[in-house]
């Protein structure tokens, strides 16, 4: 299984420290990066073109997890990089899909859920 580089976003300072503490305990992730809203989370793509995968709330400040999806999907550089979308909000489900996510989960996260998502999308890397 390929090393993973993870970008995580959230605007919650919270659930980007447990988010943190979880990735930190996979063996199979050798760096994180995170962001505070989606403007900071496509910087950080455009400076990073390495990342293996981005874990993604929906509902933030300045451009929401929505609209992060539809500006990845259409540019080729992170179009191919799988997106779990992360959300309090199951009726943001159907529209994260369509924008592009490959998965959802609802927070509050469960490690396990967490982590079998993540080592799915890992090995089809």
């Amino acid at each position: 299984m390929k090393q993973l580089k993870v970008l995580y976003v959230d605007d919650d300072l919270i659930n980007r420290k447990l988010l943190e503490h979880m990735l930190a305990k996979n063996p199979a992730i050798y760096e994180t990066l995170a962001a505070n809203d989606g403007q900071e989370a496509l910087e950080v793509l455009n400076k990073n073109r390495d990342i293996d995968f981005v874990l993604l709330d929906i509902i933030m400040p300045k451009l929401n997890g929505i609209e992060v999806l539809k500006h990845m999907r259409k540019d080729p550089r992170f179009s191919q990089i799988p997106v779990i979308v992360l959300s309090t909000d199951d009726t943001q489900k159907r529209a994260a899909l369509e924008a592009g996510a490959n998965d959802f989960i609802n927070k509050p996260i469960k490690k396990d859920d967490l982590m079998d998502k993540i080592k799915k999308y890992a090995e089809a890397l």
